[in-house]
C-alpha cells in the first residue's frame, strides 16, 4: 500500500492506521516519543505537515495522507484481490 513519498508497504504488515492528531492524548504521544528514541519512526512527510501515523511490524510511519484515505485504499487492495 502506498503510505506517500514513494513508500510502500505491504498491507499485511499493516497493524494500525491513526490519526496524527490522536497525539494529543498522553498515551500516543507518549507512544510516538518512545518509538522516535527507539529509532522506529519514519518521517516520510515534508515539512512537517504529518496527518497519519502508521504502524508496521517494524516502523512507525508518518505520512501526509490522511487517514480516511489511506483506509479507502486498504479497503481498495482488498476488494481487487477478491476479484482475482
Amino acid at each position: 500500500m502506498h503510505l506517500g513519498d514513494d513508500v510502500m508497504v505491504p498491507k499485511k504488515d499493516i497493524i494500525a492506521i491513526l490519526d496524527i492528531k490522536t497525539k494529543q492524548w498522553s498515551s500516543t504521544k507518549d507512544f510516538l516519543d518512545i518509538a522516535k528514541d527507539e529509532g522506529f519512526i519514519k518521517n516520510i512527510s515534508k515539512d512537517e505537515k504529518e496527518k497519519t501515523f502508521v504502524i508496521t511490524n517494524d516502523s512507525v510511519y508518518l505520512s501526509p495522507i490522511s487517514c480516511s484515505t489511506l483506509k479507502k485504499r486498504s479497503k481498495n487492495i482488498i476488494a481487487a484481490s477478491d476479484e482475482v
